[in-house]
């Protein structure tokens, strides 16, 4: 992962209630199973670009790509490959910590 793409989901993760926010984007967007296995002990379960964009909603999609300058599908496309293992590694024991 780069670093202009862990500081652009870094910024998005904070933006957005932390850990716990982006939990809760994903849990209301029916991928509970999902987030919870990045948060969990095992292995995490891999989502599509589609998923992601499902989950954080158009809106916050095109803000993110509008602040990054990278369209809304490649945004999508890294984001289904930087957040599992980026909230995994949030949440090493398992816990999503409190903001």
């Amino acid at each position: 992962m780069g670093g202009a793409a862990a500081s652009m989901v870094s910024g998005l993760i904070a933006d957005n209630g932390e850990v716990s926010g982006i939990v809760s984007k994903f849990e209301q967007g029916g991928l509970g199973e999902t987030v919870r296995s990045w948060v969990g002990t095992g292995a995490n379960a891999a989502i599509s670009p589609d998923q992601v964009h499902q989950a954080l909603g158009s809106d916050l999609m095109q803000q993110v790509a509008a602040k990054t300058g990278i369209s809304m599908p490649d945004l999508a496309a890294k984001l289904s490959q930087i957040l599992p293992e980026l909230v995994d590694k949030m949440t090493p024991d398992g816990v999503i910590p409190r903001a």
